[in-house]
C-alpha cells in the first residue's frame, strides 16, 4: 500500500480508474452476463475520462457532465447507424458540439471528449446485437456506478492528492532554482540566448500550472491546523518565485570578467544548495515525513575572498545579492518549519483564498463570446466536425471497412487546436499504435477471457493516467483496448492488427491535412495577447508602486494575472514554431518582449518588497519618483504611441550608488525606478515592433 501511495498523482489516479472499471465489469458480468458488461463498460470508461485528481465537488460536476453527454451520444449513434448518410452528419455534429465545449477552457477538455469516445464505442457494437433501450440502460448504469466510485475514491484520496500536489509544486520550484543556477554558471547563455530564455519561461509556466492545481485542492479543504500549514506552503512558494525572479537583476555587470564570473559561480552554488533543501521538502511532503533539519547556509562567507578589486564599484552589489539569497533561504526554511508542524496563520481569509481558485461551471456567456468566425474555438470545432465526418465516409469505402470507428478515433485524438500539438500527437499516435499492436500480438496465444479482461482494464488505467504525461504510452494502451474490445465481442474474427495500423496511419495523415483547414495561426491572436500582457503589467505596477499599503488580495491577483499573461505569450511562441514559416510569430521580437516583461516584473517585485519593509523611510524625492514612474509606466504599457523614448544615460544607470543599501536605500530605490521607466519604454517599443512584423505585407523573414 505504501508503494501505491508513493505513485505520482496521475499514476495513482489511473490505478483508481482501472479499479473502478474492473469492479463494474466484474459485477455486471456476474449478474447479467458479458453483453451487458460490455455495454456498461462503455458508459463507465466514457465517464471516467473526467475523473482526475480534484476536489469532490469538481469531480461530481465533471464526471456527471461526461456521463450525461456520453449516454446521449451513444443513443444518437445507435439510432442512426443503419443509415450511413445520416450517421456521417451525426459524427460531424457530435464532434462540433464537443469541441465547442472548449469555450469553457481546459476544465471542459475531458468531458468534451466523452461523447466522441461514446460514439466510437457504440460504433464498435455488432449490428443488431442490442436495442436502443438496452444500450441506454447499461451505458447509464455503468456511468452512474462509476460516478459513485469516483466520488468515493476521490474523497478517500483527497489528503493524498493534496500532498502530491504540494510535492509537485516544491519540486517545480526547486527545478526553477536549478535552472537559474545553470544560467548564472554559464552567463554567456543569458538573455541573448533565446533557447535559454524559453527554457526558463517554460519552467515558470510549469510551476504556475502546478501552483494552480495545488490552489484548487489545498484552498478548498476544511479549516484546521493542517490546512493552514498546507496553505502556508503554497503561499510561501509563490513568494519564493517572486524573490527568485528578482534575483536576476543587476547581474549583467558581473559577467564582464573573471572576478564577476567567480561571484556568479558562488551564487549558482548557493542556489543549488537552496534547491537541494526544496527537493528534500518535496520528498518529505510526498511521503508524509518530517524533513530533517536543514544545514546552515553560510551566506556571510559566500563572497569572502572575492577577486574583485577593493575599489571596484561592483563590490557594493554584493550585500544586495547576499540579501536576495538570504530571503530565498529563509522562505525554504519557513516551508520546512511548516512541515515540521509549526503553526502559521494564513494572511488571507477563506473567502479571499477562493478568489485564487480556478473557476468551475458552464456559464453560457463563455459560449456566446466564441460564436464568431475569428474565434479559434469555433474554427477548431468546424475543423473537427469536417475531419471526423470525412474520416467516417472514407472508412465506408475502404477495402478494410470492418472497423470504421478506428479511423474516426485516430483523427479525433490526433487533431488538436494547434499544428504544433497535432504534429506531436501524430508522431506519438503512430509509434504508440505500432507498439500496442506488438503487445496484442504477444497476447494472441492467450485464450482466457479473464486474463484478457484484466489486460483490458490495465490498459484503461494506463491510457487514462498518461494522456497528458506520455501520450505515446496512452496511444499504446488505447490500441490494446481497441483490439481486445473487438476480440472479446467477436472472438472468431481474431485480432485485426494490420487494419488497426493502417487506420492509425491514415487517420494521422487526415488530421495533419485538416490542420490547414480554417487554421488559427498564432499571429491572429498576438495583438490580443500583447494587449492583455501590457494591461496586466500595468495593473501589477499600479499595486506595486502604491505609496500607501493597498489591498493585498488585489495585489496578489494582479501579480498572478501578469504571470499568466506572459505564460500565454510563451505558449504562443512555442506553438508558432511548428507553423508555416510565412505565418510564424516574429521570434526575436516576441521573445524580447517576454524577456523585457520578466525583467520589469522583477524590478516591480524588488520595489514592492522594499516598500513593504521601508515605506516609512521614504523622503520627498523617493515619493515624487514613485509617482513619476507610475505615470511613465501607465503611458508606456499601452499600444498607443508615446513618442520616442527619452534619451537615457545607460552608463549612469549601470553605476551602483556609493552608499551601502542598508545605510541609505533611497539612491538604490531611485536607480531601480529609473530602470523601471527605461524597461517600460523598451517593452513598448518591442511590442510595437512585434505587431508591425505580423501585419500583412511585413517582411517574411521576420519569423527569425
Amino acid at each position: 500500500m505504501k508503494r501505491l501511495l508513493d505513485l505520482p498523482a496521475y499514476a495513482l489516479n489511473g490505478f483508481t480508474v482501472a479499479c473502478g472499471i474492473a469492479i463494474i465489469q466484474l459485477v455486471v458480468h456476474t449478474l447479467e452476463g458479458p453483453h451487458a458488461a460490455a455495454l456498461a463498460l462503455g458508459g463507465a470508461v466514457c465517464a471516467s475520462l473526467a475523473d482526475v485528481p480534484n476536489t469532490v465537488a469538481r469531480t461530481w460536476i465533471r464526471v456527471c457532465t461526461a456521463a450525461v453527454l456520453s449516454v446521449v451520444s451513444s443513443a444518437v449513434t445507435l439510432w442512426l447507424m443503419p443509415t450511413p448518410l445520416w450517421m456521417g452528419a451525426a459524427v460531424a455534429l457530435i464532434a462540433f458540439g464537443a469541441m465547442m465545449a472548449m469555450a469553457w477552457g481546459a476544465r471542459a477538455g475531458a468531458a468534451a471528449f466523452a461523447p466522441i469516445l461514446a460514439l466510437i464505442f457504440t460504433m464498435a457494437v455488432p449490428p443488431g446485437s442490442t436495442s436502443l433501450p438496452e444500450l441506454v440502460l447499461w451505458n447509464a448504469v455503468g456511468a452512474a456506478v462509476y460516478l459513485v466510485w469516483s466520488l468515493v475514491s476521490g474523497a478517500l484520496l483527497q489528503r493524498r492528492y493534496r500532498a502530491l500536489a504540494l510535492g509537485e509544486v516544491l519540486a517545480a520550484a526547486a527545478g526553477l532554482l536549478r535552472s537559474r543556477a545553470g544560467l548564472l554558471a554559464s552567463p554567456a547563455a543569458g538573455a541573448d540566448d533565446t533557447r535559454s530564455m524559453q527554457a526558463w519561461i517554460q519552467g515558470e509556466v510549469g510551476l504556475a500550472d502546478r501552483l494552480q492545481s495545488a490552489r484548487d485542492l489545498v484552498f478548498a479543504q476544511p479549516d484546521g491546523a493542517n490546512a493552514q500549514r498546507e496553505i502556508g506552503i503554497v503561499l510561501l512558494t509563490i513568494e519564493l518565485r517572486d524573490v527568485l525572479l528578482a534575483s536576476r537583476l543587476d547581474l549583467d555587470a558581473l559577467a564582464q570578467d573573471d572576478g564577476g564570473r567567480w561571484i556568479l559561480g558562488r551564487m549558482s552554488s548557493a542556489l543549488l544548495g537552496i534547491a537541494k533543501g526544496l527537493d528534500a521538502a518535496a520528498q518529505a511532503v510526498r511521503r508524509g515525513d518530517v524533513p530533517d533539519a536543514l544545514p546552515a547556509l553560510d551566506l556571510q562567507a559566500l563572497f569572502a575572498g572575492s577577486p574583485l578589486a577593493t575599489d571596484d564599484d561592483r563590490r557594493r552589489l554584493l550585500p544586495a545579492l547576499e540579501n536576495r539569497l538570504r530571503r530565498l533561504d529563509a522562505e525554504v526554511r519557513r516551508i520546512r518549519a511548516l512541515q515540521r508542524g509549526e503553526g502559521a496563520a494564513s494572511p488571507l481569509s477563506r473567502s479571499e483564498l477562493q478568489k485564487f481558485v480556478a473557476p468551475e461551471g458552464w456559464p453560457l456567456a463563455a459560449l456566446r463570446t466564441h460564436w464568431s468566425g475569428s474565434s479559434p474555438v469555433l474554427r477548431h470545432a468546424v475543423r473537427a466536425g469536417l475531419a471526423l465526418c470525412s474520416a467516417y465516409y472514407i472508412a465506408q469505402v475502404l477495402p478494410w471497412a470492418s472497423h470504421p470507428q478506428w479511423l474516426v478515433l485516430s483523427v479525433a485524438v490526433v487533431l488538436r487546436g494547434s499544428l504544433e500539438q497535432t504534429l506531436a500527437r501524430r508522431n506519438a499516435r503512430i509509434g504508440g499504435t505500432v507498439l500496442g499492436c506488438g503487445v496484442v500480438l504477444a497476447l494472441s496465444p492467450v485464450h482466457s477471457s479473464a486474463a484478457l479482461s484484466l489486460v483490458f482494464v490495465a490498459a484503461v488505467g494506463i491510457a487514462h493516467a498518461f494522456v497528458l504525461q506520455r501520450y505515446w504510452l496512452t496511444a499504446c494502451a488505447a490500441s490494446v483496448m481497441a483490439l481486445l474490445q473487438t476480440h472479446m465481442m467477436l472472438p472468431a474474427e481474431g485480432f485485426a492488427i494490420p487494419e488497426r495500423v493502417a487506420d492509425t496511419v491514415l487517420g494521422a495523415a487526415l488530421a495533419w491535412a485538416f490542420s490547414y483547414v480554417l487554421p488559427s495561426w498564432e499571429r491572429r491572436r498576438l495583438p490580443d495577447a500583447i494587449t492583455r500582457a501590457l494591461k496586466e503589467l500595468d495593473d501589477y505596477a499600479s499595486h506595486s508602486l502604491r505609496l500607501q499599503p493597498g489591498d493585498q488580495v488585489a495585489q496578489r491577483l494582479s501579480r498572478r494575472r501578469a504571470y499568466d499573461a506572459f505564460a500565454l505569450l510563451a505558449g504562443a511562441l512555442q506553438r508558432s514554431s511548428a507553423e508555416p514559416r510565412a505565418v510564424r510569430l516574429p521570434l526575436k521580437d516576441v521573445a524580447a518582449l517576454i524577456d523585457h516583461g520578466q525583467h520589469l516584473m522583477a524590478h516591480l517585485s524588488m520595489v514592492r518588497m522594499t516598500l513593504a519593509t521601508r515605506r516609512a523611510e521614504l523622503d520627498q524625492a523617493a515619493i515624487a519618483a514613485l509617482a513619476q514612474t507610475q505615470a511613465t509606466l501607465a503611458r508606456c504599457l499601452t499600444l498607443e504611441g508615446t513618442g520616442p523614448a527619452p534619451a537615457v544615460d545607460l552608463e549612469a544607470l549601470s553605476r551602483l550608488p556609493s552608499a551601502h543599501p542598508t545605510e541609505d536605500f533611497t539612491p538604490w530605490l531611485l536607480r531601480r525606478l529609473a530602470l523601471l521607466a527605461h524597461d517600460a519604454h523598451r517593452i513598448h517599443d518591442t511590442a510595437a515592433a512585434a505587431l508591425i512584423a505580423t501585419r500583412p505585407g511585413a517582411r517574411r523573414g521576420a519569423a527569425g
